[in-house]
């Protein structure tokens, strides 16, 4: 499916070198502020206190939030936990707060703004948990990483391997480069989003490495960044329909998702440009200059000795 079809190719290749230093220059600053001002962690990964809630009816979150805020809590989440009666609140942290007594003064803060709470539980997680959250969610980031190379490799080459795992490593350096600049806080959601956003982005760079691919069998006589700039050009209707889609689905849970979904639907939309940009204006230069050629596609022909004197291939 097409909206369009471009007729001549557009050269992008001719400007490699300048999208790559833009590439370099951004990865260089969002390395910087993560380096001088690290991410701004949550709950789940610091330690804190969870309080569970219950309302008769619906749960205003809103309200439940302004309660907080005007009783002096700050860095909180409050979200719903099973149904939109249930109600979970993390707060921060802190050296000074009495965690005996959290319960207590949350629910006093809710009285006025958000009065008929019913109190659960409290619990305490320490910092240990939040210190194997982080732990873990560096695996999962490794085995992603780990699996897309293999992927990669096996079904293309290992020029390719290594230039649409250096591309999207660009991406999930520039999201978290974002959240440390902004001080957005960094939940495990927002995590979620930066797995997704790598899983997401290789694709794109697989679609255009398998018109590379095809490009190079099936045509003579072009230069690698023809066929380069050939696949790119080819494939930008079906890129504009793709990401479009997904991020309209993105915005509007951005925009109406209220503050549960806020960040994690903010990393999507940053991944998501930055995906574009990396998997085919990063990745495919990559390639091109780790020196990949139409042999590495064309099995050369075998001549047959003795078969008649021009001699046969296979």
């Amino acid at each position: 499916m097409e909206f369009f079809r471009i007729r001549k190719d557009i050269p992008f290749m001719r400007h490699a070198v300048t999208f790559n230093v833009i590439s370099l220059l951004t990865f260089l600053l969002s390395v910087f502020f993560l380096v001088s001002r690290g991410l701004h962690l949550s709950v789940e990964f610091t330690g804190g206190t969870l309080i569970e809630i219950n309302y008769e009816q619906a749960a205003d979150l809103e309200k439940v939030r302004e309660g907080l805020a005007k009783a002096g809590h700050s860095d909180f989440s409050v979200q719903n936990f099973g149904s939109s009666r249930d109600v979970l609140i993390r707060l921060p942290l802190k050296a000074e707060q009495n965690t005996a007594r959290i319960g207590e003064s949350v629910m006093q803060a809710l009285t006025a703004e958000a009065p008929g709470a019913n109190l659960r539980r409290v619990e305490f997680v320490g910092p240990q948990v939040g210190r194997e959250l982080a732990e873990n969610g560096a695996l999962a980031l490794l085995l992603v990483v780990v699996g897309i190379v293999l992927y990669l490799a096996f079904r293309f080459e290992w020029r390719f391997s290594v230039s649409a795992i250096i591309a999207n490593l660009h991406d999930v350096v520039i999201i978290l480069g974002f959240f440390a600049f902004f001080q957005w806080e960094f939940s495990l959601s927002v995590l979620a989003a930066v797995l997704a956003v790598l899983g997401y982005s290789v694709n794109e760079s697989v679609v255009v490495f398998d018109r590379v691919r095809e490009t190079f069998k099936k045509t003579r006589g072009l230069t690698t960044p023809q066929v380069l700039d050939h696949a790119i050009t080819s494939t930008i209707s079906r890129t504009i329909i793709t990401h479009g889609s997904t991020q309209m689905m993105v915005l509007s849970m951005l925009i109406f998702g209220g503050e549960t979904l806020y960040y994690f639907s903010l990393a999507l939309t940053i991944g998501i440009c930055f995906g574009i940009y990396s998997s085919v204006l990063v990745a495919s230069p990559l390639v091109m200059w780790l020196g990949v050629s139409r042999e590495q596609f064309v099995k050369a022909k075998r001549q047959i000795e003795g078969a008649n004197d021009e001699g046969a291939v296979v």
